[in-house]
């Protein structure tokens, strides 16, 4: 009962919902290895919730792209997928402050800060899995309104929503008059399992390094370092 009510006044006070049954919003917030560490007293993680919240998430965002915008489809398709990615998603749960009534094993507990913004991520698709059962579509629509479709000024504002490479492009062609060139800088490992060390230089200047499985990736990756230069 002491728990039930720790989230009863969570989702009052940070969701702004009421929820007739509490036991929703709890599972939302179980991962799997907690189950795992519970097995006698705890039967059901997020996963679930999870999937369900997926697909109401991308519908409202959708939606709402939809109706107060008259770009592209191919524009609409970047700028949802900037805010429903885990970054975006894993940040609105932080804000809320999802982290300290996550229900997770000791090992999770002591996981790396990406793996723990991809549960915060997944956590926050559970939530709105939860509203969505317990309160209908209408309630988790504000939530996801007010919880990220707040924040997509600021990524129009900052370009964020374009893949890092191309966002980089524009504006070191905007800034230096220079396009950037990528290139690897070392190969590690099998063929089966390499690394790839990739630089960026803009007008001749390493301006992010970054590794990845692939030459691509470690191209986004320096990109995406290099973009940390730039006001």
């Amino acid at each position: 009962m002491q728990e039930a009510s720790v989230y009863l006044a969570f989702a009052r006070d940070k969701l702004g919902v009421t929820f007739n049954n509490i036991e929703l919003l709890i599972t939302a917030f179980t991962h799997r290895s907690y189950v795992n560490e519970h097995r006698k007293t705890v039967k059901e993680h997020n996963e679930r919730l999870e999937f369900l919240g997926d697909a109401v998430l991308e519908l409202v965002v959708t939606e709402y792209l939809f109706n107060n915008f008259i770009d592209p489809e191919g524009t609409l398709t970047n700028w949802r997928s900037a805010l429903v990615r885990t970054e975006s998603i894993s940040a609105a749960a932080t804000r809320h402050e999802f982290e300290p009534l996550l229900r997770l094993s000791r090992g999770e507990k002591r996981g790396t800060s990406r793996a723990r913004a991809q549960i915060l991520a997944n956590c926050y698709e559970s939530v709105i899995g939860a509203i969505y059962i317990d309160q209908g579509y209408e309630a988790a629509k504000r939530f996801i309104k007010d919880s990220l479709l707040t924040t997509f000024k600021d990524i129009l504002e900052t370009g964020s929503w374009m893949d890092p490479k191309s966002h980089l492009q524009e504006l070191a062609q905007s800034q230096e008059n220079a396009t950037p060139v990528y290139k690897v800088l070392e190969e590690e490992g099998p063929d089966h399992e390499k690394l790839f060390s990739v630089g960026v230089y803009v007008d001749g200047k390493l301006k992010g390094e970054g590794q990845g499985p692939s030459k691509q990736a470690g191209q986004v990756a320096a990109a995406e370092a290099a973009l940390l230069t730039y006001k």
